[in-house]
């Protein structure tokens, strides 16, 4: 009975090592999976970061045209050309065109340009939306009737807020919208 005793000690101390081998090799294990969920987050998130900067920043491709603007800017004012309700209605195409434009266009204004946005109102100053009103209407008559093709609106919006903010001072327009485009 003394011999089975010693044989079933022996047997529990043989048995401790690899049981403490065991939990180092396991212990081993997720130590380097949670390394290795680290290092994928953290590639991850420098992969993302780093392609919203280029969406955000234009693609970063070679020669693009430089914007005037800001890339990030401020909440703007937006203002609806033209008649609140309608928008502008004017005749494009040249005088003995029959062709007609009505169209709703919402300009987004600089904020921060104390000479076209009223502070308090948040609305045109009054000088500044004659001017806005005169030159998004005589852009609008002198546009050819095929560059109101919906292939190059983005083109027109482009040219649109150039002119205002040649007129206005450089920064004043953020963009341009149209919420609707009607061509008879």
């Amino acid at each position: 009975m003394a011999e089975e005793q010693k044989d079933v000690a022996a047997a529990e101390v043989a048995a401790a090592p690899p049981a403490q081998s065991k939990k180092k090799t396991i212990i081993l294990i997720v130590v380097l999976v949670i390394v290795g969920l680290a290092l994928a987050a953290g590639i991850s998130l420098f992969v993302v970061t780093k392609m919203m900067g280029d969406v955000a920043g234009g693609g970063g491709g070679e020669h693009e045209e430089e914007d005037v603007g800001p890339r990030y800017h401020d909440p703007g004012i937006f203002v609806k050309l033209g008649d609140p309700k309608e928008g502008i209605l004017v005749n494009v195409g040249g005088a003995r065109s029959s062709k007609y434009l009505k169209a709703s266009i919402i300009v987004e204004f600089n904020p921060g340009k104390k000479a076209v946005i009223n502070e308090e109102t948040h609305a045109l100053q009054p000088d500044a939306e004659i001017k806005v009103n005169d030159i998004a209407t005589h852009f609008l008559r002198a546009t050819k009737i095929e560059d109101f093709d919906a292939d190059k609106q983005d083109e027109f919006k482009k040219q649109l807020k150039d002119e205002l903010n040649m007129a206005l001072g450089s920064g004043s327009v953020y963009d341009v919208y149209i919420t609707s485009f009607l061509l008879q």
